[in-house]
């Protein structure tokens, strides 16, 4: 593994680029402030992000420190181009739509991609460079011309290291078997409540392939100490099945006095491929609140106690 050190815990860039609501650019450098002032060093942001508002959001903070203290990875895959006024983003993202994304997995899409990113940034290098959703818009060619196309930049110095950010194990085993990976961005698929049922980090292991988990609340289901009825699950309303599931987790940890979303957030790293959970946030207290959390003792009885559940529900 190439990759620098990432330190526990990272700050996602998605919630700053306006997901699912707008956020006053005030509070979004704030945001991002109390990230560092939590001692956070890892910042993941991508073009998808708000059409390119979380990069310029984040680099107006960030190319005010100094470049040797933090690690910064970005995404390619998509291009933006320009769309004219009108419309808004349909893609997740409170923004106009003044630009729309284009695929382009090409060693030349993927160098303009990275370079239009440090413009957006302010910033003279990233350290990371992540292959974007593979799975969602071609696996194969993404494993014949992108991940070549990004092992060619690192042979360059160009990044130090590359990855490949999905939502999906079973791509992120094509891939991680395809190319020579520092880092897998593992999305909503090794957390507290379900874990992938392919041998990806175990191979990661024998790989040397770092995974950055994400994800690690699945879309929200276990981001509060009580799981309520509206609860949301892989973006979508929570199935009665998946809140029952939910909720046992959240009476266990409640045994030992512990709340659901400080297990959810610790429980990926005692596996040995992981090497960082990142958390995106929308507001200072959400970041104090998880660095808080990550750094809380738990006890080991807790994670038996869990485990025995998860062997006796049969997952």
């Amino acid at each position: 593994m190439n990759a620098p050190d990432l330190g526990k815990l990272g700050f996602g860039g998605a919630g700053i680029g306006n997901l699912y609501r707008a956020l006053p650019d005030g509070e979004a450098l704030a945001t991002v402030l109390a990230a560092w002032d939590a001692g956070i060093r890892y910042f993941d942001t991508a073009p998808h992000y708000g059409l390119g508002l979380s990069e310029q959001r984040l680099g107006a903070v960030l190319r005010d420190k100094p470049r040797e203290e933090f690690v910064i990875s970005t995404k390619v895959g998509r291009l933006l181009e320009p769309n004219g006024p009108g419309g808004r983003d349909s893609e997740g993202f409170d923004v106009p739509a003044t630009s729309r994304r284009v695929w382009d997995f090409s060693e030349a899409g993927i160098r303009r991609s990275i370079e239009e990113s440090l413009e957006r940034l302010g910033l003279s290098h990233v350290d990371i460079a992540y292959l974007h959703d593979p799975d969602v818009h071609d696996l194969q060619v993404g494993i014949e011309h992108g991940l070549p196309a990004l092992e060619k930049l690192r042979s360059e110095g160009l990044v130090t290291a590359i990855g490949v950010g999905t939502n999906s194990a079973e791509a992120a085993l094509e891939c991680v078997e395809a190319a020579d990976l520092d880092l897998l961005m593992l999305a909503g698929r090794y957390t507290l409540l379900e874990q992938p049922d392919v041998p990806l980090l175990d191979r990661c292991v024998e790989r040397r392939t770092g995974v950055v988990n994400v994800g690690v609340f699945n879309s929200g289901l276990l981001a509060r100490p009580d799981v309520p009825d509206d609860a949301h699950y892989n973006y979508d309303q929570a199935p009665p099945e998946v809140l029952e599931r939910a909720r046992a987790l959240a009476s266990v940890c409640r045994d030992f006095g512990v709340e659901l979303p400080t297990a959810a957030l610790q429980f990926p790293l005692r596996h040995p491929a992981v090497v960082n959970v990142t958390a995106g946030a929308t507001s200072p207290e959400q970041v104090t609140t998880n660095a808080a959390r990550m750094d809380e003792p738990l006890p080991d009885e807790l994670w038996e106690a869990l485990e025995g559940l998860r062997k006796g529900a049969g997952q």
